[in-house]
């Protein structure tokens, strides 16, 4: 057994099936994932380096947990610590715990959290990409500035806020003590999510409080969201906890928005996802109103607070297995077959890997995980392999001498799915309206199909008689065949897959020169017109001087074409 015997499920947001492994596999497999996490883990917060972006840690971290379950080992669901530079170093406590954040894996797991606090006032805001910090105000001085750390306790970055000029050294009109949660971020005019990305701006923050002094010009760079004022009174509304903070300089309010159903969080997930704003963002978080005592808050995700990611743009998939692709012309595409992912909120089950070439340098295979990303907007194209199945699975590959663009004219063992793309090409270049591949493939069930101009031959009669045909399905296929009689030679040769040229190659004085004179030219004949090159005449002569091509263009003149021209 190995990595590669994983089912796949049918939806990217159903449970997946746990892989058939003896103890010893499962033992392997569960420890290369934790090393790859625990590498990407080591360069992200120690070395503010995000080696994979978070749609593709998370999937492994869900991976990792789905395993565990699967062989009874246990699930590590804790948040990872907003590490900077190493160990936490003469470690401040935090006066309340920051808890970290659950995260709804799809819009369906968000749906039903908000189905189950119909109860509740609910908050909407975009979640800042950036790092944590605790800020303690005491008669509306500021005392102390602590990043996350583990949630229990950070370093102490007092010196460092004092030049940040976001982070307000006195809150006027307050003599209480103050305690806020929020996120220091790389000021980015304009920055519009979709377009941009992260664009590094967490790890940039990282960097500049990881300096042992930070200028008034760095300073300036950082901006400061508040996110939570968890020991305001609990009989003050959020509202106007949110009228305090704008008051004291914060422009919470202005990205905090109250949210009921999943249509308008979807849309305020839209909104700021390809929006300009003034920071890098990474997904919405939605807020009860009404929370615990800060007392009971634990460093850990509450449940009454939840994440929702952008539309990941890349994401690791596992590979089921390994397809290839004939074309028309002989040009075999790897396919690998995938574990359901979600990218940019559309389902991907399947990725081409361009070429043989490209597949074998990469060396797929089913059971390994792979790093899928949308390259323009929507194709989606994998990049590398991230985990590699142990051990190897061989891979039925098709022999590449065996097509090419004079292959599979007719159909015999190997050539079924060059063939089809002949039919198709052939139907579409001649205008055969409604004839596409699902008709030629019901039409060679028939066992009459067995080379490209075999359909001349079926009537009215013979469509009907085809399962599920019905007397006015066959008769409009019977006229789009008929129609295709009535094309010029040249888009008959275009069908039959003759290289590309232009019509005056074909023609003489305006009109077709006949299959005979084209038989007849050699490769510096060919090569003689305007804009064919060497190439391209070797092609040509290649193809007019083919045996199965000389015979199918003899039945167009015996049953198509009278005296050079299109039959009536």
């Amino acid at each position: 057994m190995g990595l590669f015997l994983v089912p796949p499920p049918s939806a990217a947001n159903e449970t997946p099936f746990c892989p058939d492994w003896s103890p010893f596999e499962a033992q392997q497999a569960l420890a290369q994932l934790q090393a790859q996490l625990d590498g990407w883990d080591d360069a992200y917060y120690s070395q503010g380096k995000r080696l994979v972006s978070d749609g593709v840690y998370d999937a492994a971290q869900r991976r990792k947990n789905h395993w565990q379950r699967c062989f009874d080992r246990g699930s590590d669901n804790t948040q990872h610590p907003d590490k900077i530079a190493g160990p936490l170093s003469q470690a401040v406590s935090h006066p309340i715990v920051q808890t970290g954040l659950t995260k709804a894996d799809s819009r369906q797991a968000l749906s039903r959290w908000l189905e189950d606090r119909q109860d509740q006032t609910l908050w909407i805001q975009p979640k800042v990409d950036g790092v944590a910090v605790t800020l303690i105000y005491a008669n509306g001085n500021l005392i102390r500035a602590i990043s996350r750390g583990n949630g229990r306790e950070g370093q102490d970055w007092t010196p460092k806020a004092r030049v940040i000029a976001a982070i307000p050294d006195r809150l006027r009109d307050t003599l209480e003590q103050v305690i806020l949660q929020g996120e220091l971020y790389l000021r980015r005019s304009g920055h519009v999510q979709k377009r941009d990305g992260t664009a590094g701006a967490r790890a940039d923050v990282i960097g500049l409080m990881a300096r042992q002094r930070l200028t008034t010009e760095d300073g300036d760079r950082i901006g400061l969201f508040v996110w939570d004022w968890p020991n305001a009174s609990p009989n003050e509304t959020f509202s106007k906890r949110l009228e305090r903070l704008a008051d004291w300089g914060f422009d919470t309010r202005d990205y905090t928005f109250p949210v009921k159903d999943i249509v308008t969080v979807a849309k305020w997930r839209q909104h700021w996802y390809r929006q300009a704003l003034p920071f890098a963002t990474d997904g919405i978080v939605v807020r009860q109103a009404q929370r615990p005592p800060p007392a009971t808050w634990q460093a850990k995700p509450p449940d009454w607070a939840i994440a929702w990611k952008h539309p990941a743009r890349q994401s690791l998939a596992l590979v089921n297995g390994i397809d290839f692709s004939i074309g028309r012309t002989g040009r075999i595409t790897p396919v690998a077959r995938l574990s359901p992912v979600e990218l940019d909120d559309r389902i991907v089950r399947r990725v081409s890997l361009g070429s043989l070439d490209r597949w074998q340098e990469l060396d797929v295979r089913p059971g390994d995980q792979v790093m899928i990303e949308l390259a323009g907007l929507t194709i989606p194209h994998l990049t590398s392999v991230v985990l590699s199945a142990k051990p190897r699975v061989s891979v039925a590959v098709p022999q590449a001498q065996n097509y090419h663009e004079l292959s599979c004219l007719e159909l015999i063992d190997g050539c079924q799915q060059q063939f089809l793309a002949r039919l198709v090409w052939l139907s579409k270049t001649l205008g055969m309206n409604g004839i596409g591949e699902g008709v030629w493939r019901k039409l060679l069930k028939t066992d009459r199909l067995n080379t490209l101009l075999d359909w001349l031959t079926f009537d009215q009669s013979t469509l009907h008689a085809l399962p599920g045909v019905g007397t006015r399905r066959a008769q409009q296929w019977q006229a789009a065949f008929q129609t295709s009689r009535k094309q010029p030679p040249f888009l008959w040769l275009r069908a039959l897959g003759m290289p590309k040229v232009s019509q005056e190659v074909l023609s003489e004085n305006g009109s077709f020169v006949g299959i005979a004179a084209l038989e007849q030219r050699s490769k510096t004949q060919w090569q003689a017109w305007k804009g064919i090159g060497p190439s391209k005449a070797t092609e040509l002569a290649a193809f007019f001087h083919d045996p199965f091509v000389q015979a199918l263009l003899q039945r167009l003149d015996n049953d198509v074409w009278v005296l050079g021209e299109p039959a009536t």
